[in-house]
């Protein structure tokens, strides 16, 4: 069975939207948008220094993002599936996270303007893992302007994606913990997981794979 819709993949570094984002693109042919991360160029200077650098590197994935919406907005929806590995939205968890209340007033502003002209996912999918997970999964990745990740840094994300999500409502949400379950590797979570697309989720629904529970809201 098909799918046509828009899907949007979150969660904090190192969780595996990417690699999730591709294995749905993969199963419904659908168009692939990914955010591209390495290619911020002020990216490295923050990890080295997150005071100095937050607000360039933070307008510069705005705009990019933005673009990508451009992108998404006209594509056509009824000719083919679309998946994205970020939420537009979500670009204010870490303008909140890193700018400074000037900064930050001033990115509100641009990111408000910004926002009217944007595509909202026919669901979102937010897949969750523990700290020590996320932690081992960025070292494992071994990206270079990621070497000694900061681990306060990360818990702080963490805390402001839960957040955002308890209060998410603009389109229906799907919450994975996924400390013990790898989709390319676990075949049949990631076909329950298909069949829950494929039904059409309404408000928020949560799933475990550690006893495959789920709870909705």
């Amino acid at each position: 069975m098909g799918y046509n819709g828009y899907i949007a993949v979150e969660g904090p570094i190192g969780v595996g939207k990417t690699s999730l984002a591709k294995l749905l693109a993969d199963r419904f042919a659908a168009r692939l948008i990914l955010e591209m991360a390495e290619e911020n160029p002020f990216l490295p200077d923050f990890y080295k220094n997150r005071e100095r650098s937050a607000f360039q590197a933070q307008i510069f994935f705005l705009m990019s993002r933005y673009s990508q919406q451009q992108q998404i907005i006209n594509h056509d929806l009824f000719s083919k599936a679309l998946i994205s590995d970020y939420l537009f939205a979500k670009d204010r968890i870490f303008a909140r996270i890193n700018l400074c209340d000037r900064e930050l007033a001033l990115y509100n502003r641009v990111a408000s303007t910004l926002e009217s002209n944007t595509a909202r996912p026919d669901l979102v999918i937010y897949i969750t893992a523990s700290v020590d997970i996320l932690m081992e999964r960025i070292r494992r990745r071994g990206r270079d302007f990621e070497r000694g990740f900061d681990r306060d840094y990360l818990e702080t994300v963490c805390e402001s994606y839960s957040e955002f999500f308890f209060h998410y409502k603009s389109a229906p949400l799907l919450v994975i913990k996924t400390d013990n379950t790898d989709f390319r590797k676990d075949a049949e979570n990631f076909s329950y997981l298909i069949d829950k697309i494929l039904s059409g989720p309404g408000g928020t629904e949560y799933i475990s794979f550690d006893s495959l529970a789920i709870d909705g809201r």
